[in-house]
């Protein structure tokens, strides 16, 4: 497997390469790491920088704890890039670490971050019945060429063509060689590697129709748009710890019942099972990054024993984790001393755990068990929460919200 992360940026607009850029308090390359790294038939993975962002790449893995990855000094163009890449397994450069030459090779953008498994094994098995294959995309915009003189020379019929996208799988004998029979043009000026397999090796690529999911970030305002997306996949669960009694105990059902119509799926435990450590462990297995603690005043459960579960699961190292503090408060027992109280807890303890990359928020919510508006009260406290983990907004840490 190599991932190509030796691009300048400068269509990005931005004084760094855009492989580097912070989704999320990540860099975009570590997030497509990840995505190849949780396929277990990937062997390695090969991440080609150029030679000033060699020492960055290498701070990333040992940040984010990422295996299976070797870096790779880049050349000065793409394909000159992917060759080094690939002489690393034909070559065995590295004395210290050999690698052993792959059966077939994918070839990845590290702009590319959302993959997913289907289509990497779809490329591969093309590639081993055909020596090479890659993901197609239909045209959004016809194509058309320019005279001398800026008017339009001809136009492409978008029906008979398809954009090329990444991956791009290739019987690894076939892409080495095709490399190795390049002429400095094409390794200059040249962006196709299927191209390449056709030109040198006669080898028809395999077309594979590919998901909407692989566009790269080229631009700035693909950064947003992938930031937009990450934040939809980590809010699509959530985890209710419920540690209530009385007539509590209805407010919490109404509340956990009614957050089903805005998250995906919603999972309600006890106390007693969140201090279960398999039983966390298999909820954190399962992508959960938001955590909801609904307590009545003065509950024996404290956050901070959520938080030293999340820490010792190493979770919040690859995303940020919400956890949103839920004060249940009989409205007749509410008063202003006390919300100040509340308030003055969240905001230290959530400045203290965004350390640990986890965004703390509070909630009170304050309710009567005979009040005809309770249900919309629950509905108000459902919407908050939502937009909390949605949006993500480390500005608003600490802040104690009232439904």
């Amino acid at each position: 497997m190599q991932a190509s992360a030796g691009g300048s940026g400068e269509r990005l607009g931005a004084a760094r390469p855009k492989q580097f850029c912070a989704l999320q308090g990540r860099p975009l390359v570590s997030h497509t790491a990840r995505a190849l790294e949780r396929i277990s038939w990937i062997s390695d993975i090969i991440v080609v920088v150029s030679l000033e962002h060699i020492e960055t790449m290498k701070s990333i893995i040992q940040k984010y704890g990422h295996k299976r990855i070797t870096v790779v000094e880049g050349g000065v163009t793409r394909h000159r890039s992917i060759f080094n890449g690939l002489k690393i397994f034909a070559e065995n450069k590295l004395s210290n670490c050999p690698l052993q030459k792959p059966e077939v090779v994918i070839i990845h953008d590290a702009v590319r971050p959302f993959i997913e498994e289907d289509i990497l094994l779809k490329v591969v098995k093309a590639a081993k019945d055909h020596g090479a294959a890659g993901a197609i995309r239909p045209l959004v915009s016809t194509v058309v060429a320019s005279s001398a003189d800026g008017c339009l020379d001809h136009s492409l019929e978008r029906a008979r063509y398809r954009a090329s996208e990444m991956p791009q799988a290739f019987l690894f004998d076939i892409i080495y060689q095709a490399y190795h029979q390049c002429n400095d043009y094409d390794l200059d000026y040249g962006t196709e590697c299927l191209h390449l397999a056709l030109k040198y090796c006669k080898t028809k690529a395999k077309l594979i129709e590919g998901s909407p999911d692989l566009w790269k970030v080229t631009y700035k305002r693909d950064l947003y748009a992938a930031e937009s997306i990450i934040k939809d996949n980590l809010s699509q669960q959530v985890c209710v710890i419920t540690d209530m009694k009385g007539d509590a105990v209805q407010v919490g059902f109404l509340l956990h019942e009614t957050l089903k119509s805005h998250i995906k799926q919603v999972k309600r435990i006890s106390v007693s099972l969140c201090k279960d450590d398999n039983y966390m462990q298999n909820i954190i297995l399962g992508q959960c990054y938001n955590f909801i603690c609904m307590h009545v005043k003065k509950s024996a459960f404290q956050e901070t024993q959520l938080v030293d579960i999340l820490e010792n699961a190493n979770i919040s190292t690859l995303y940020p984790v919400v956890l949103i503090s839920v004060h249940l408060n009989v409205s007749e027992n509410a008063s202003f001393s006390s919300e100040m109280e509340d308030l003055n807890r969240i905001k230290e303890f959530a400045r203290e755990v965004k350390k640990k990359n986890i965004l703390v928020y509070g909630l009170l919510i304050h309710y009567n068990k005979d009040d005809p508006q309770l249900q919309e009260t629950v509905n108000s406290a459902a919407t908050i929460i939502s937009a909390l983990i949605k949006d993500r907004n480390p500005e608003l840490i600490g802040q104690l919200l009232v439904a």
